[in-house]
């Protein structure tokens, strides 16, 4: 797995649109704070040709002129249409997510960029088009985290202030955070004060389901974190936390399943290269109601991508706390999950839900969970 070098002080952060670009409010104002944020810090910044663009059909431009924008600056820092620009990006964060970004999958060279020198990509949603894929086709790692606009929030929620410690290096070891935002402020409140921090005001509250054994009361049923540290028919050793280690994969579900059975669906040859690692699931849903995400999950099963899992993390679903016809986001995913002889922890910090844990795909990691906390080691091995 090849990882890039962390971004160095006074380096050059690139912002590309290959999903939507920041034309509409509140993101253009989110985005132009997180630039004059960035430059205060002492970071310089090269936009591409998309970051401000909306002349495209669920992107920011056409899918050919976006799949040019990420190739180039992935592989020379620049795009070909600014090559007299003089910085060149040392770091990529997208401008957002969107909807239609596998259009723009054919038209990305993940063979050069595969033989270029890595560079951190940092999105989410609609970006695991590519950062599932760059770890899939092009053996390099990407980080699954916030895109451009969210830093222009302010004050910076820790979350936010972890996704730039990655790309930095300065922090490799992640713990999950106290509260989450179940409401979002209102649109006209968004829309009249745009740099507005996370409403952060849930406390966490996780869900574990551990492999069947035996004998064991707590094994084959849905507990919370606190049944899980009080439960006096749990083994101590467990009380005590769940430990993972594996090589993460994952992203957005939505998307991922739009890959089985596509040409870009290497996730077989991917397994077979790093089975000894075994496979820690990264997971969450945008879009999908609880049946539709019970059908990708299946999907996924089906399609022999969860061979050699020792675990999954799932995300809170922006679909939070609904039902259809008895299937609701915690049993969408452990009837189908259940039976693999791993350990499910749900309602994590990843996704669309803030707070977000960045998340690199591709890493190995060490995650342990406990009670309603988990941290994350990343292992770049």
């Amino acid at each position: 797995m090849r990882y890039p070098k962390p971004l160095q002080p006074g380096g050059t952060i690139g912002f590309i649109a290959p999903s939507f670009g920041c034309a509409i409010e509140p993101y253009k104002t989110r985005f132009d704070n997180a630039l004059r944020l960035f430059r205060e810090m002492g970071y310089k910044t090269y936009l591409g040709p998309n970051c401000y663009e909306s002349s495209g059909i669920g992107i920011s431009n056409t899918p050919e002129k976006c799949g040019e924008e990420l190739t180039d600056v992935m592989t020379t820092g620049v795009s070909r249409y600014d090559s007299e620009s003089g910085e060149k990006a040392d770091a990529i964060i997208t401008c957002g997510g969107g909807e239609l970004m596998c259009e723009v999958v054919p038209f990305i060279d993940f063979e050069k960029i595969a033989t270029s020198e890595p560079k951190w990509y940092m999105g989410y949603s609609d970006n695991t088009n590519y950062t599932f894929l760059s770890t899939i086709l092009a053996d390099t790692a990407a980080i699954y985290g916030p895109c451009a606009p969210a830093f222009g929030r302010e004050p910076w929620h820790e979350s936010i202030t972890d996704a730039l410690k990655l790309l930095t290096g300065e922090k490799t070891e992640f713990v999950s955070y106290d509260l989450w935002e179940k409401e979002e402020i209102s649109e006209e409140e968004e829309a009249r004060r745009a740099l507005l921090p996370y409403n952060v005001t849930e406390p966490a509250k996780y869900f574990y389901y551990l492999p069947q054994e035996e004998g064991k009361a707590y094994s084959g049923k849905l507990l919370s974190g606190d049944e899980l540290t009080i439960d006096n028919t749990v083994s101590e050793d467990i009380r005590n936390g769940i430990n993972i280690r594996g090589r993460l994969l994952g992203g957005c579900v939505d998307i991922l399943t739009l890959h089985v059975g596509t040409k870009t669906d290497k996730v077989a040859e991917f397994l077979e290269k790093y089975k000894d690692d075994g496979f820690i699931w990264f997971l969450e849903c945008c879009d999908l109601d609880p049946l539709s995400m019970r059908r990708a999950f299946w999907q996924m099963r089906e399609a022999g991508w969860f061979k050699y899992v020792k675990g999954f993390m799932i995300g809170r679903p922006l679909h939070f706390d609904e039902e259809a016809l008895g299937v609701d986001q915690y049993n969408a995913v452990t009837d189908i999950l259940g039976n693999l002889g791993a350990p499910i922890i749900m309602d994590l910090d990843i996704g669309h839900v803030p707070p977000m844990m960045p998340i690199v795909s591709g890493s190995l990691a060490e995650v342990k969970a406990y009670g309603n906390k988990i941290n994350v080691k990343y292992i770049f091995a």
